[in-house]
């Protein structure tokens, strides 16, 4: 008996060891998600907290756009993020725009969408600024930070995504906080949030490897003129 008992008990004792080691594996991104949101939640701030701050810029980060051409429009969520943070300039908060989004190819261009709807509400086309490579929450942040020379941060997006960007900008040294843009509910909200714990782990592998992003160029200092951006 005692010859059937110890390849029993050793293979109890590998399965243990290998439920273990899933156990550990899958609560890991839940772990360092939750990390990510406790270290910036401080940094959250209420529209009325924010007004008058005076940061470089207010970083609006792009989203979807609907459309194409001259019958492109933003799409609910970055329409949201546009209505949060054309009233947070004109409180103060910030004393620029910066639109930073998909501007890849012809076919695609979010940031002059954004920009265009900044001007319909009365913005000066001197302070609203584009990043037309801000392919990805860390490279919006990479640029707004080298290419665009900003060093305090305003940034508008929606409270699930928040947590990141504001997590971004920590790493790379941005003196930085956020204004969530949650006007509405969204449709596939619970798929969002889900898929965003997957991107917080991979942003902060990112933070912690700091790879350049794409494109740089020459900066293009807020301090300036957004037109610099046309084109």
């Amino acid at each position: 008996m005692a010859r059937t008992k110890k390849p029993l008990c050793k293979r109890k004792r590998l399965l243990l060891w290998a439920l273990s080691l899933f156990a550990v594996l899958a609560a890991l991104p839940f772990l360092i998600s939750g990390y990510v949101k406790l270290s910036v939640k401080s940094r959250i701030l209420s529209p009325e907290e924010a007004a008058g701050s005076g940061y470089d810029c207010i970083l609006v980060l792009g989203a979807g756009v609907w459309g194409e051409g001259e019958n492109a429009r933003p799409s609910h969520m970055l329409e949201d993020r546009l209505l949060t943070a054309i009233p947070l300039y004109e409180s103060g908060a910030g004393k620029k725009l910066l639109m930073s989004g998909d501007h890849g190819t012809t076919d695609y261009d979010e940031v002059n969408v954004m920009r265009s709807f900044a001007l319909e509400k009365g913005v000066p086309s001197e302070d609203v600024f584009m990043d037309h490579a801000g392919f990805s929450t860390y490279e919006s942040l990479y640029r707004a930070r080298d290419v665009f020379r900003a060093e305090k941060v305003l940034i508008v997006t929606q409270g699930y995504h928040l947590y990141r960007a504001l997590y971004v900008a920590k790493a790379l040294g941005l003196d930085a906080a956020g204004v969530a843009a949650d006007l509405r509910p969204y449709r596939g909200q619970r798929y969002y949030d889900l898929r965003e714990v997957l991107a917080r782990c991979k942003d902060a592998a990112m933070c912690t490897v700091k790879p350049l992003p794409t494109y740089l160029g020459d900066p293009i200092p807020i301090s300036g003129s957004g037109e610099a951006t046309l084109g």
